[in-house]
């Protein structure tokens, strides 16, 4: 299957089930009395808000490169992943606000039978969801997607919290747990927030990949390293998007030529595509000037 087709089907799917979601929790939320599961309905809204700039950045990030976006539109995915944790960030701090309002005004009763069916059912479409699209993250490496799935997880969990809790409340009569609980959630869904807002916002700023991303290509790099090609230096690699991006430095012996050189740093490049996927190099390549500090930089 086109990976630009799946990416798109999958982003597509995941609107239709948060739309559904959403109307569900809001209705349920009402019925029942309960601010968990309306908090629970504004926390899927950030779903559903998520999933839409998801669709919107992998139409995006497919698109060629151009004259004003000469380096392509990977970045696209980046913006919508950092733009996602913002507003997993802002859904916990709202939960929390309606929560703690609801810990000084507690109700009398819930509907507990109403929000367990309905968080039954949010945790089972929720697992079906995201399990596809973090595979199609997986085989794509579309960062907002991988986001996007990463927010349906913490949706998962605030649904179980939730389901746990009005099990709980069914049991007990503490209807005060309500709050307690949605406040909990929220705590788990903030640290989510933060922990996708600043994986995207690195990619952003050209933060250089992880040392584990790094250490393969350096691995892998080092395979060249013979009487043609003496060594590399200057090594720098960033992501956009689901692309990476790395810049490179070989040194050659004095003698040879420019059109060995040119194809010693094509083998090199068509090397690193099959090797690593989706990936360019910019490869500069210099004569041997001394034999001294032939160190791998």
């Amino acid at each position: 299957m086109n990976i630009n087709f799946a990416k798109k089907s999958a982003a597509i799917l995941s609107i239709a089930s948060n739309s559904f979601i959403i109307a569900l929790k809001l209705v349920v939320g009402i019925m029942s009395g309960s601010v968990s599961i309306i908090s629970e309905a504004i926390h899927s809204m950030s779903d559903f808000l998520a999933s839409v700039l998801t669709l919107f950045s992998v139409v995006k990030s497919a698109e060629p490169a151009d004259e004003e976006h000469p380096f392509g539109h990977g970045k696209y995915e980046d913006m919508s992943g950092f733009i996602e944790g913002g507003l997993i960030i802002f859904a916990a701090f709202f939960i929390c606000y309606e929560a703690i309002k609801k810990m000084f005004t507690p109700v009398q009763s819930i509907d507990t039978t109403l929000g367990l069916t309905v968080m039954g059912i949010s945790v089972i479409l929720n697992i079906v969801v995201s399990a596809i699209l973090f595979r199609v993250a997986k085989k794509s490496q579309s960062i907002s997607l991988y986001a996007d799935a990463q927010h349906l997880s913490t949706d998962v969990l605030s649904s179980l919290g939730i389901f746990a809790g009005l099990l709980i409340i069914k049991l007990t009569g503490l209807y005060i747990l309500d709050a307690v609980i949605a406040i909990i959630v929220a705590l788990i869904i903030l640290k989510t927030g933060f922990s996708i807002s600043k994986r995207t916002m690195n990619n952003l700023l050209d933060c250089s990949l992880s040392k584990e991303e790094l250490d393969e290509i350096c691995d892998y790099l080092n395979k060249f390293n013979n009487k043609d090609i003496l060594y590399y230096k200057n090594l720098k690699a960033r992501r956009l998007g689901a692309h990476k991006s790395i810049e490179v430095t070989f040194v050659f012996p004095k003698d040879m030529t420019i059109l060995e050189c040119h194809n010693h740093c094509d083998l090199i490049e068509n090397g690193l595509s099959e090797h690593f996927g989706d990936i360019s190099a910019s490869i500069h390549f210099e004569p041997e000037l001394s034999t001294k500090n032939l160190t791998n930089i």
